[in-house]
């Protein structure tokens, strides 16, 4: 795909690739690498030696090493580890040996069909996926399937009176009970795979929706044949298990017991129908809480402080013209009426969970921090105070070594001191905590800092654009744009809202807290049905009670709340066992951030009057109409 993008229908083989830098030739084209793959459809070039051990822009390297027997490598591993040690104290003597351990750092080998999952790591760049999230939806998914079942379940049996002359027809004509038995199993089996085949459609049409957005894969069938497989055998067994008990059931009872009608109020009739319905509301309870919950962690994560003011900003990205000459672009955007300052850094703040941390000696002791270099005005564009001492000043970027502004964590950590050295650089002031990293991680020892006038290491390529307030973000834009294509016109340039960094750093979590709500929102829908058939079933049965109770004087009223009595009576045992399994689970999922919001009370609250409404509409709907009908007519077989 790449080739066809650059070179179209023409052979790439051969052709030349060629930047200010570098030139390179094509030597191969490969066939595209599937999307579930922990490698990029890119272009691969090999890095000569000489470069690979002088260039010191080459440390990230993600290494990826066969071996000959999986078995071995805990052995692999250990002599990987004595080799890099020796090597260590070869070049950097026992120091660096002592420096090595001191940060805590580790050589370790991952098995490739794990990596996708590992995310304790940093500056890892394959692919991640969260694997507790994975696990949420898979148990969300069999918890549908589970509650779907329940309901074929409740409704087979709710048939039981309907078909049991049928049955028993069938049994004069002279079929055996287990042929009967095994009739029923395969219609609810048919059933179950008449739903996965229309299941198969859904997913289709998702696929072609927007909302397939909300998944990171490809949700083509033929690109999941073992997975299409694989739920076609799920059909197939939930089938056989939501038919096989109903199939028993409605052949063992006397058809006099059934015809007559008391089945439905006898005792292991009463308690078969609780236990099913027990069921779908705890899940219900459950699945509302962890949504809610979630909700709100994901809307605390865009909304929270983050210790600098972020609205009103735009984000440009420098090409190599723009970096060599970054105050041609600044100055011509100073003078657009909008601008209230104008900044560079190397780093865009909140758009990563790590960031380029630096190891250096202080006092004699070895410290390790988050490093973020500045233009001197960035902390008063972004409106960051200093607590002790200043802010960066022009000056501080006319000294040799520039100057640090470290946080407050840092301080206290290390015990820093205002106007101490780091490397000759002085630390001019501390600062509060900001949120520089993502609501994953606590934050970290950090510093901004200001290139001195030995600046081997100045990348400094995004500019931080502040607009006044009431200016018209989108033709501000619309005006970046343009100065950037005027300086350098084949450049692909990347401007953006700050805000749009927010919702990428968090964007996984939102699209899992949205199929969340999604399949919650279905499994709550699917229980509320199940109520829905268990009322109709309940009322059906109930009928000549009903027309008893209203010969003896009950009124409509007194009917309902007696109705309405007993489910609520499940809704508070289901309530009280769910909510503390939600409050685990949400608990649990929220460990994944330093930073998370509450578990607030009214969430709970909240699930029970949902789900204790939409029971007392549905059942006192219901039952209305056998309430106010003629006794009469529920009596006259009597």
């Amino acid at each position: 795909s790449m080739a066809r993008k650059i070179f179209g229908q023409e052979s790439a083989v051969g052709k030349k690739l060629i930047n200010p830098y570098l030139t390179l030739t094509v030597g191969a084209v490969y066939r595209d690498f599937p999307d579930n793959t922990l490698v990029s459809n890119v272009i691969y070039h090999a890095i000569s030696e000489q470069e690979n051990k002088t260039n010191w822009g080459n440390w990230n390297y993600s290494a990826f090493i066969r071996v000959d027997d999986a078995a071995n490598l805990p052995t692999i591993e250990e002599n990987f580890k004595e080799h890099f040690t020796n090597v260590l104290k070869e070049q950097f003597g026992a120091e660096g040996v002592a420096e090595w351990e001191a940060v805590g750092a580790d050589l370790r080998f991952t098995p490739l069909p794990d990596v996708h999952f590992v995310s304790n790591v940093q500056f890892d760049n394959m692919p991640k996926a969260n694997a507790q999230a994975l696990h949420v939806l898979t148990a969300i998914a069999f918890v549908v399937l589970l509650i779907a079942g329940i309901n074929f379940t409740n409704f087979s049996i709710a048939l039981t009176p309907m078909r049991i002359r049928s049955i028993n027809t069938q049994k004069v004509l002279g079929s055996s009970v287990g042929n009967i038995r095994r009739a029923l199993v395969a219609e609810s089996i048919l059933i179950s795979l008449a739903a996965y085949i229309l299941a198969v459609g859904l997913v289709a049409l998702f696929a072609r929706s927007p909302l397939s957005a909300l998944v990171s894969t490809d949700l083509g069938i033929l690109s999941h044949k073992v997975v299409v497989g694989a739920t076609a055998l799920i059909a197939l067994f939930t089938g056989l298990a939501a038919g096989i008990y109903p199939a028993f059931y409605m052949t063992s009872f006397p058809p006099a017991l059934i015809l007559k009608g008391s089945f439905g109020l006898s005792t292991r009739g009463r308690a078969l129908r609780n236990a099913l319905i027990g069921v779908q509301y705890f899940a219900s309870f459950a699945l509302i809480i962890g949504a809610g919950c979630m909700y709100l962690q994901n809307h605390f994560m865009q909304h929270a402080p983050l210790g600098y003011e972020r609205d009103q900003i735009i984000i440009a990205e420098l090409s190599d013209e723009g970096r060599a000459h970054p105050e041609t672009f600044m100055n011509k955007m100073k003078s657009y009426a909008g601008v209230s300052g104008i900044t560079r850094s190397e780093q865009i703040l909140s758009s990563a969970d790590s960031y380029m941390t630096w190891g250096r000696d202080y006092r004699g002791k070895q410290i390790d921090y988050v490093v973020i270099p500045v233009e001197a005005s960035f902390l008063d564009v972004l409106g960051i105070p200093a607590i002790e001492g200043r802010t960066f000043r022009t000056e501080d970027a006319l000294t040799r070594h520039g100057a640090y502004v470290f946080n407050e964590r840092a301080k206290q950590e290390y015990g820093l001191e205002l106007g101490t050295m780091i490397d000759s650089t002085q630390i001019v002031g501390f600062m509060p905590d900001v949120k520089f990293a993502s609501f994953r991680n606590a934050v970290e020892p950090m510093a901004f800092y200001v290139w001195g006038k030995e600046n081997w290491g100045n990348n400094s390529r995004y500019v931080y654009i502040r607009m006044k307030a009431g200016t018209d973000m989108r033709a501000a834009m619309e005006h970046v744009q343009s100065v950037l294509k005027e300086l350098d016109p084949d450049y692909p340039f990347n401007v953006f809202f700050f805000d749009k960094v927010l919702q990428q750093l968090y964007e996984k979590e939102r699209a899992v807290g949205s199929l969340i709500t999604l399949f919650s929102a279905i499994a709550i829908f699917i229980s509320m049905v199940g109520v829905f058939g268990l009322v109709v079933f309940d009322s059906e049965y109930k009928r000549k009670e009903i027309g008893i109770r209203k010969v003896f004087g009950s009124s409509t009223r007194q009917i309902l709340v007696r109705f309405n009595r007993t489910y609520f009576k499940i809704v508070i045992v289901c309530f009280v066992a769910a909510a503390p399994v939600a409050y685990y689970g949400v608990s649990q999922w929220l460990t994944n951030f330093a930073y998370r919001t509450p578990i607030r009370w009214w969430i709970f609250a909240l699930a029970f009057i949902a789900v204790t409404a939409i029971t007392f509409f549905t059942v006192t709907f219901q039952n209305w109409r056998a309430a106010n009908a003629n006794p009469v007519d529920s009596l006259k077989s009597e």
